[in-house]
């Protein structure tokens, strides 16, 4: 559905119905309605303004839905959120995700937490030895070659 429809069709229906709605419709889709949009509908701007977000980011997306449902299950695990690891591998799989797809990004974030742990604990650790040369300096990123 077009953008202005759904925000025209959430001036039409009101905030309490089209939250309803939504939380409905989370549900027939993936089973269940993950715990921080049953608590965001206690107030229905907030839930429908963080689905229209999160709606705008996937659906205008040029991802694969499948790599989007794998990067959160990534990002979930990284961030030690059970909840979200379990969402995001039950719609990955919805969407076409195999067994062995899930465990490699599984180990891929298990692989980045631990060296993002690491480099922060290090770094602490060294601030009175001889600084870090060249791997510490945050430059930017850049597409053009160099």
């Amino acid at each position: 559905m077009e953008f202005e429809n759904v925000l025209s069709n959430i001036a039409q229906k009101g905030k309490e119905e089209s939250a309803k709605e939504w939380l409905k419709n989370i549900e027939d889709e993936n089973g269940t309605i993950p715990l921080i949009f049953q608590r965001m509908a206690k107030r229905p701007e907030v839930l429908i303004s963080h689905l229209l977000y999160k709606g705008a980011v996937t659906e205008t997306s040029t991802l694969d839905p499948k790599i989007v449902e794998l990067i959160s299950l990534a990002v979930g695990a990284a961030l030690n959120c059970k909840h979200c690891t379990e969402y995001h591998m039950r719609a990955a799989y919805k969407r076409g995700a195999t067994k062995d797809e899930i465990l490699e990004v599984i180990l891929l974030a298990g692989s980045l937490a631990q060296a993002s742990v690491l480099a922060d604990a290090y770094r602490v650790l060294d601030t009175n030895d001889e600084p870090c040369k060249g791997s510490c300096d945050l430059n930017g990123f850049s597409y053009k070659k160099q």
